[in-house]
């Protein structure tokens, strides 16, 4: 039996991608495309059972508090994601302790595991800057993937004992040393012309290592987003990072 599936925002970009991606998975079953002006309940007329959320910080609470709600389980790749954002969609969850949402800050396999690989490299070089480059109408800065990449780094710092970056900085402009992420600066670039870039700078004495992936169309996506629909179904609560979904 077919799994079905709603894309919420799939007159965007990346949304109507991924409800041609979901229409044709032969295990999967397109069963509403709701947009802006039409009411949440199309999903449960629908009978939705994963909704793919593809929108916009301003809008993604109020899907996925009605999504949860109402027993649908959520794939999400907004952004814009806050510890008080986290703490109320936790308590939304355990009140439907069946529903599983993933919050994947990047859909992209190559950008998933060039996240891993930044984490293991982390420990062993001193420093390491983080440089997101993306598409000049990019709501949100730093990058969602951005974000989770330094404190990924920062977490396995942590734990192999290495002691907090400190920035020599003593004269600059606001803003010139980038954004601190867990003591991981993080540097935003937007340009058109741009998809969706990121390079991890690691250094240490006599030596650099530089991690970069590139998203060159929004088809890289696809295969992530097909996977967190399949999976979170027999994933019950949140899971932060598709990563979780992958043997890694």
């Amino acid at each position: 039996m077919s799994l079905r599936v709603a894309v919420i925002g799939a007159t965007g970009r990346i949304g109507s991608e991924a409800a041609k991606a979901v229409a044709a998975a032969p295990d999967l079953e397109l069963v509403a495309t709701p947009g802006r002006s039409d009411k949440l309940e199309t999903l449960t007329e629908a009978g939705t059972q994963v909704a793919v959320e593809l929108t916009h910080p301003d809008a993604v609470m109020a899907n996925l508090q009605y999504c949860v709600a109402n027993g649908i389980h959520v794939v999400t790749g907004t952004t814009g994601w806050t510890e008080e954002r986290l703490a109320t969609l936790r308590g939304w969850l355990d009140a439907s302790p069946g529903v599983g949402v993933l919050i994947a800050p990047n859909f992209s396999i190559g950008a998933v595991l060039a996240m891993k690989f930044a984490q293991t490299a982390a420990k062993y070089f001193e420093t390491v800057e983080v440089v997101e480059l993306h598409h000049n109408n990019k709501a949100d800065a730093p990058s969602g993937t951005a974000a989770r990449t330094a404190q990924l780094i920062a977490a396995a710092r942590a734990e192999a004992g290495l002691p907090r970056q400190t920035d020599p900085t003593t004269h600059g402009l606001p803003g010139a040393r980038g954004a601190d992420v867990d003591g991981v600066p993080v540097h935003s670039v937007r340009l058109r012309g741009l998809l969706a870039h990121q390079e991890v700078l690691l250094g240490d004495t006599g030596e650099t290592l530089t991690l970069r992936h590139d998203s060159l169309h929004h088809s890289c996506f696809m295969p992530g987003i097909l996977l967190g629909a399949r999976k979170v179904v027999d994933t019950p609560g949140l899971t932060f990072g598709l990563e979780n979904f992958l043997d890694l």
